[in-house]
């Protein structure tokens, strides 16, 4: 029998890392995860186990290879955004994956907006709230001012979507679905770097600029395949709902991060959308779109975790759970009237007590229910002003009925979709280099949907 053609796709989230083949009709042929312990940087702070990760790239290609039932064609990469690799003259890392999340110099911030015209200005010039180190091109200002002789020693500073690509085809770029993910590096208006990074001298660590849709040559061993130069997860999930719907949608891709895409929102974002940490980021063709971002992922499994352990319940209990309408309505006649602006850096839940509730299905209604009032404002901001009538969810809430029913109920004149598709970002991955290995037309079929009015489900 004849080996079944097939592209390979990393899909590196913060807590699970996969590799999926795909085959020519982007069906999932093999499937693999792993989750590595996170390990901690010079300060003490946890980050990225980079180690383990380069070699489980290494591991897994050489796994799959091996399999005499496939033939690998192509091979791309998906990851989470703001997070740069420092890699050497000799392509060695010279730091740990520095998290995210780590907490930025106050003072340094303070004299890098001062330098380039303050603080809300430069937000509106790169279409970003100010993140700290989420902005990853400030990582990079942190290290020049802080570590000089580590800066020298820099040749380039490599997106993570890059360096994995990096580790197969030994060539150095940037994409624009990275640097125009909240990096603080592209000016929107300009549609080029802002000047601060040429300034500065950031400019010549940054390896040169490649097409989303590019592929390159591979330099490790195995068959004759091409190398994708990897995506920013959050645009690569849009991928298949642009390929397979005309009409304005907005897609919530829900993990670690819940995050509001319109791509069909094009106006200029407001002080008050930035404040609320609205930002745009980049289809790969280089065109922007309107997101808002929420914590809601982490929060609900952390969350979670609290009503299981009060409970006595093992936390895989709540990944299905039915939606209980009466449990609702009783829970929203104690609410307080939303009258005042939403906290969307947390929810209500961590503050409630949880011997409060009589069951833990109350409990976990509620949590959902204080996750959707963050949710509801957070979408609406990037709808506002916009004809969309349809709104798509795909990733782990899009599993969850009670998310889903929330959803539904909080945006009565909208059509609600949950996405069965969950490997929406892998599949995007894939999709954008499809000329380079797949002969067959683009798929319109991938996507089977499930629609929530209020009250019911139907799958279509």
């Amino acid at each position: 029998m004849a080996a079944t053609p097939v592209i390979a796709i990393f899909d590196v989230g913060k807590t699970n890392k996969k590799l999926f083949l795909f085959d020519r009709h982007y069906q999932i042929v093999y499937e693999k995860s792993a989750r590595f312990t996170e390990t901690k940087d010079e300060d003490g702070d946890d980050c990225e186990n980079l180690e383990s990760l380069r070699l489980s790239v290494f591991d897994s290609l050489r796994e799959v290879f091996r399999m005499k039932e496939f033939s690998i064609r192509a091979i791309n990469f998906s990851t989470y955004g703001a997070s740069l690799v420092y890699i050497d003259e000799m392509g060695n890392p010279l730091t740990p994956l520095y998290n995210y999340l780590k907490e930025y110099p106050a003072q340094l911030s303070k004299q890098f907006y001062e330098t380039y015209g303050g603080e809300q200005a430069f937000a509106h010039l790169t279409a970003s709230p100010v993140l700290g180190s989420l902005n990853s091109g400030m990582q990079l200002y942190r290290i020049k001012y802080e570590r000089s002789e580590l800066f020298e020693k820099i040749r380039y500073a490599l997106h993570l979507p890059q360096y994995l690509s990096y580790l197969i085809s030994g060539i150095p770029c940037s994409d624009i679905t990275s640097i125009g993910c909240h990096t603080n590096l592209w000016d929107f208006y300009e549609n080029k770097y802002h000047r601060w990074v040429a300034q500065e001298g950031i400019l010549e660590k940054l390896a040169p600029v490649l097409p989303g849709n590019e592929v390159l040559p591979a330099a490790f061993p195995g068959r004759n395949y091409f190398v994708g130069i990897g995506l920013h997860d959050s645009s690569a999930a849009l991928i298949p709902y642009l390929v397979n719907f005309q009409e304005p949608f907005i897609l919530i891709s829900t993990g670690t991060w819940c995050i509001s895409l319109n791509p069909f929102n094009q106006t200029p974002l407001t002080n008050q959308e930035l404040e609320n940490d609205c930002l745009c980021y980049m289809t790969y063709q280089g065109k922007p779109i309107k997101a808002s971002r929420l914590f809601a992922g982490y929060e609900h499994e952390q969350q979670v975790k609290r009503i299981a352990e009060h409970f006595n319940q093992n936390t895989v209990r709540y990944r299905n759970m039915s939606y209980n309408a009466d449990i609702t309505t009783q829970l929203q006649k104690k609410m307080p009237p939303q009258n005042q602006p939403v906290n969307l850096k947390e929810s209500a839940f961590p503050q409630r007590e949880i011997s409060k509730f009589k069951t833990d299905t109350e409990a976990y209604h509620q949590l959902v229910l204080d996750i959707m009032v963050q949710q509801c404002f957070s979408t609406q901001l990037v709808l506002r002003g916009t004809v969309t009538k349809r709104i798509f969810v795909d990733g782990g809430f899009s599993k969850n009925a009670i998310y889903m029913n929330l959803l539904a109920m909080y945006f009565p004149e909208m059509e609600i979709f949950a996405a069965s598709m969950a490997q929406a970002t892998a599949v995007g991955t894939a999709l954008s280099i499809h000329k380079a290995w797949n002969k067959k037309a683009l798929p319109n079929d991938i996507i089977e949907l499930k629609y929530y009015g209020r009250g019911q489900a139907i799958s279509i």
